[in-house]
């Protein structure tokens, strides 16, 4: 059976059929795109890649997330595998290619293409950067049962066919910064995004304008003490922000993040005061100088070192 020269053409396990098709119901394609679909690791890979082309721009994007989230050893392990399909090795480099130690990998395997060779010896623009679209460009894939055709997994069995409607490459829109992706989201998926986003996610949204997205980032469970620092240092333009982690019992053990509260000109005044008598001496003989906090939070540091110098 031929093909087109920019068809791609894989063969899908009757397990991963189910997901595949703009008829299936979002929120199993979604599941599958979030790798819950249940299925071995080969065949989970090969459904989150075909459902990076999926008709719904959520599930585009969840795949693409799911993909940029595999761990090193996973991927270490993955690059092993010879017979890993040019097309996914391709999208992994462009995912993965800031994690240094796996370039080695990646350009050892038998069937990484000149695009992608070309791609990474290009200079590296940080871990935060997106991959470029223009660099290395995927053909719209199509699941197949025919086994002459197939391209991945050909000892799985039975089969189902699954075919995508046209032959347009991906574009641009698979690739765009996080930053793109989220001036086309609406408030409901940023807040999504928010509260279980990985690092880069939260550090963008809690900039958004909405005040509903950039407080959910602070109920993201992976946010960590030192970025809940680097809030409470910030001029944020969301005070509920601040009132969120002046509450969090666990976030304020930190004296770190207490006089970060203390000096934050938009901390409840009642919360700066309280942490402003928690702090060393040393801390409150810089605050008693400072012109850059409350002149309020300034005086009530230079009474408790008066009283504390009484009291010696």
């Amino acid at each position: 059976m031929s093909q087109p020269a920019d068809k791609v053409t894989f063969k899908v396990s009757a397990a991963a059929a189910p997901y595949i098709g703009a008829d299936k119901p979002l929120a199993e394609r979604l599941k599958a795109a979030a790798g819950k679909a249940g299925l071995p690791a080969r065949d989970a890979l090969l459904l989150v890649f075909y459902l990076c082309h999926d008709a719904d721009p959520a599930v585009k994007r969840t795949a693409l997330e799911t993909l940029k989230g595999l761990s090193t050893d996973f991927l270490r392990q993955l690059l092993q595998d010879p017979n890993l399909h040019p097309r996914i090795l391709d999208l992994l480099v462009k995912l993965h290619r800031d994690k240094g130690d796996l370039v080695p990998l990646f350009l050892a395997h038998p069937a990484l293409t000149p695009a992608a060779a070309a791609f990474l010896a290009q200079p590296a623009q940080g871990v935060t950067a997106s991959p470029s679209v223009s660099a290395l460009s995927e053909p719209e894939p199509a699941a197949e049962s025919d086994a002459e055709e197939s391209d991945v997994d050909p000892e799985a069995a039975p089969e189902e066919a699954a075919e995508t409607d046209g032959e347009q490459e991906l574009n641009e829109e698979e690739y765009q910064s996080k930053f793109q992706m989220a001036q086309e989201m609406g408030i409901g998926d940023k807040i999504k995004m928010a509260m279980t986003g990985d690092k880069e996610w939260r550090g963008l949204l809690i900039k958004d304008s909405n005040k509903l997205v950039s407080s959910a980032v602070m109920k993201n469970p992976r946010i960590t003490d030192a970025e809940v620092l680097t809030i409470a240092k910030s001029a944020v333009q969301n005070d509920e922000i601040l009132r969120l982690i002046c509450a969090n019992k666990e976030w304020v053990k930190n004296a770190q993040i207490r006089k970060a509260l203390a000096e934050n000109n938009k901390t409840p005044l009642p919360s700066a005061l309280r942490f402003v008598a928690t702090l060393s001496e040393k801390d409150l003989a810089l605050m008693a100088k400072s012109k850059n906090i409350s002149s309020v939070i300034a005086g009530q540091a230079r009474r408790i070192l008066l009283n504390k110098n009484k009291d010696r």
